[in-house]
């Protein structure tokens, strides 16, 4: 019976999907990267396209950056003209002083508290009117008021806050004449207010067309590769396994460009300093004019990186359907 007993088919093992080197995260991500670096060798041209467009798009946005934080700083720089004046009519003893300038330097927003004696106010009234001292024979410093010159801190020159200081002043018992010119002050920061508006339109104007430019040029990237999307595909690939090798692509396209991008914006800065003499009236290089800080270099590489990335993560849902 043994004989004739009719055989069980064989049971057919699932496949099983050989494990990477390394398997797990970092083998995983050696992986892919290999895999990247790959895709860039063997599509030479259309990653130097890629990268390139991804350096002139964020040459632009630097170089703007430049200029407005240059800019940020020289007003920055102008606006400690910015200071409030209280007046005297007489002169104060040590006692006087010592007690103003205690009851000066408690109020918010006080960064410096210097006091002017007559002596020193006529002194700086013959100073700017140089070469026609003439015009002060006969005066005498006593004519002039003393007074206790007041500067604020950058966070309290807006007219508000000027304005809520002064109030505050004008409630010490014995200060009665305070100027800070009110027209003035209300300009400045008027233009600063709109100097920081443009700058923020322009900015963001320029980041969504670099975003626009990028993630096109990735698209016709990916795109000129789609066979060979659609391959994986169709042999079983998940999403991820698909996805992760382009991403780490514009990952490091988006890298390269932003560090050429800075190299560039550095050399523009530097050619800039060395050869602007010969068509400005001042120098440059003496002007208080900075590179970028390290800060912003740093932004501008991680905004390289998500660039490329994001650019990616985009043109992999236009195209493929994974």
């Amino acid at each position: 019976m043994n004989k004739w007993k009719k055989k069980q088919p064989a049971t057919i093992k699932p496949f099983k999907r050989p494990t990477l080197a390394g398997d797990g995260f970092g083998g995983r991500t050696g992986f892919f990267l290999s895999r990247a670096i790959t895709n860039i060798r063997q599509n030479v041209f259309v990653n130097v396209v890629t990268i390139g467009t991804i350096t002139l798009a964020l040459l632009i946005v630097s170089l703007f950056l430049l200029i407005f934080v240059n800019l940020e700083n020289a007003t920055d720089s102008l606006s400690e003209r910015v200071q409030v004046t209280v007046y005297f009519d007489n002169e104060l003893s040590s006692q006087d002083q010592a007690m103003y300038r205690e009851k000066i330097v408690a109020l918010p927003g006080v960064s410096r508290v210097s006091y002017v004696t007559r002596d020193e106010a006529l002194k700086r009234f013959k100073s700017r009117l140089r070469g026609q001292e003439t015009l002060l024979e006969g005066v005498g410093a006593e004519i002039l008021p003393t007074s206790f010159e007041i500067a604020l801190k950058r966070s309290y020159r807006e007219t508000a806050s000027v304005e809520n200081f002064v109030s505050a002043l004008k409630r010490i018992p014995g200060i009665t004449e305070v100027q800070y010119g009110e027209e003035w002050v209300r300009r400045f920061n008027s233009f600063l207010n709109l100097l920081r508006l443009l700058g923020a339109l322009l900015g963001g104007f320029l980041i969504i067309a670099a975003t626009f430019i990028v993630s096109n040029t990735i698209k016709l990237t990916i795109y000129s590769r789609r066979d060979e999307l659609d391959i994986m595909s169709l042999v079983g690939a998940t999403r991820f396994f698909i996805k992760a090798p382009f991403l780490l692509e514009g990952l490091i396209q988006g890298i390269v460009g932003s560090a050429l991008a800075v190299v560039l914006l550095f050399g523009v800065y530097e050619g800039f300093l060395h050869n602007a003499g010969s068509f400005l009236t001042f120098n440059p290089a003496t002007s208080g004019l900075s590179f970028l800080s390290l800060e912003y270099v740093a932004g501008l590489l991680l905004a390289g990186a998500l660039l490329g990335f994001v650019g990616s993560l985009t043109s992999l849902k236009r195209f493929i359907n994974v």
